[in-house]
């Protein structure tokens, strides 16, 4: 068969051109470490390369959240720390407050002085990150979320709270709003004791009667958990007691006669009665959700009453009684912030655990990510001699061939 010059020609040269692209690829795997670098190279590696690599980007989005939620986190921690602190000295204030020896000017001096911790509490609940963003106004983080006004203060943020996805299936609020913390208590306070107002005339007790700190001693008892009122009346001659619920029934049976100091024990709860109550006097008893669990306005009661006079044995008790109340209502408000932060701290060790899961994520990507893409540079050296060879075999071969020609010989 007669085989045409341009022939040998073209199919040395294709011989040639093949050899140097399988040569030139093999350079430019060296040259990047990777063994796949278009998807024409490895359809299933080049897949399982991009799928990976977007799981990898993913979960360094995760991890980022992790990062802010931690911050966030600690930023609520370390002033919550602070408001447990404050919590504490005001108990200590209170507490000094209940001594029956300190003069009017001793209170008024008291009063001060939870004056100062009423306001330093008003501003850590206002606190912020330092980028003005603050840290217990739930989703509105823009303002402050408690302002005064109404005679007291109010809250004016949301209990919705800022939420960070920190893996696949896991979102963590990153905060606490401020109702929870500063206008919360916990399920089990148990009950708050009331010196109440007079129930005909709305004026306070005019009694010396005085109650001491309630105890839950059964809290499967049916009424535990009820809000209750202790009324105290003489019109049989003697002064006795009934206990009667929020619709006026009597829970107790009949009036009990009153001697002091007297022990009732109603509802699964127990204290004790001392001094001598007058007729219309009145006692109540409530679950703590219910008897008040704003910290600023409790602290406020105790500081108006601190600065009152006391002249006569009345106008005492009284005192006695809502600093009794402010100790009760303290104690729940330092158990519910514990309880924030509690909740705080579990957040963040699960950002730790989640992180450390993260990583072993990075690194079972990266391993493969590596078994996919990354070039064995042993295979590829040796590749790359043999397509040297190759190539310069190719070259040697068309320069014989194309001396093969007739017009050598003219």
């Amino acid at each position: 068969m007669r085989v045409a010059s341009s022939t040998l020609y073209q199919q040395g040269l294709a011989s040639m051109n093949m050899q140097q692209s399988s040569l030139l690829h093999i350079q430019q795997q060296l040259g990047t470490g990777r063994k796949v670098l278009n998807p024409s190279d490895d359809p299933v590696a080049a897949t399982r390369a991009l799928t990976t690599s977007q799981a990898s980007a993913v979960n360094g989005q995760y991890a980022t959240s992790r990062k802010q939620a931690n911050i966030a986190l600690g930023m609520g921690e370390n002033t919550l720390s602070t408001v447990t602190t404050v919590t504490q000295n005001i108990q200590t204030l209170l507490v000094q407050a209940g001594d029956g020896t300190l003069s009017d000017v001793d209170r008024a001096s008291l009063a001060t002085a939870l004056q100062g911790q009423y306001d330093q509490l008003l501003g850590l609940a206002n606190a912020d990150d330092g980028n003005g963003q603050y840290l217990f106004g739930g989703t509105m983080s823009g303002s402050p979320p408690f302002v005064q006004g109404g005679g007291g203060v109010q809250y004016v943020g949301n209990t919705e709270q800022q939420q960070f996805q920190v893996d696949v299936a896991r979102q963590m609020p990153a905060g606490s709003n401020g109702r929870a913390v500063f206008q919360s208590v916990q399920g089990s306070a148990g009950y708050v004791l009331k010196g109440s107002g007079n129930t005909n005339t709305g004026t306070a007790n005019t009694g010396n009667a005085t109650y001491g700190q309630v105890s839950t001693t059964d809290p499967t008892n049916p009424l535990y958990g009820t809000a209750l009122t202790l009324s105290f009346d003489d019109s049989s001659g003697t002064m006795q007691y009934t206990i009667k619920d929020a619709s006026g029934t009597a829970v107790g049976g009949t009036p009990l006669n009153y001697s002091e100091p007297a022990q009732i024990a109603v509802a699964g709860i127990t204290f004790t009665v001392k001094g001598t109550p007058q007729s219309g006097d009145t006692i109540s008893m409530q679950p703590a959700s219910q008897a008040g669990t704003d910290m600023f306005a409790n602290l406020k009661s105790v500081i108006d009453a601190l600065s009152k006079p006391t002249p006569a044995a009345a106008d005492s008790a009284n005192l006695s009684n809502t600093i009794a109340t402010g100790i009760r209502q303290f104690s729940n408000s330092l158990d519910n912030v514990l309880t924030v932060r509690a909740s705080v701290g579990s957040r963040m060790q699960e950002l730790d655990a989640l992180d450390t899961i993260g990583t072993n994520r990075d690194l079972s990507y990266s391993a493969t990510l590596s078994s996919v893409q990354d070039l064995d540079y042993a295979a590829a050296i040796t590749e790359y001699y043999q397509r040297q060879t190759a190539l310069q075999g190719a070259q040697q071969s068309f320069m014989q061939i194309q001396g093969m020609n007739l017009f050598k010989y003219l």
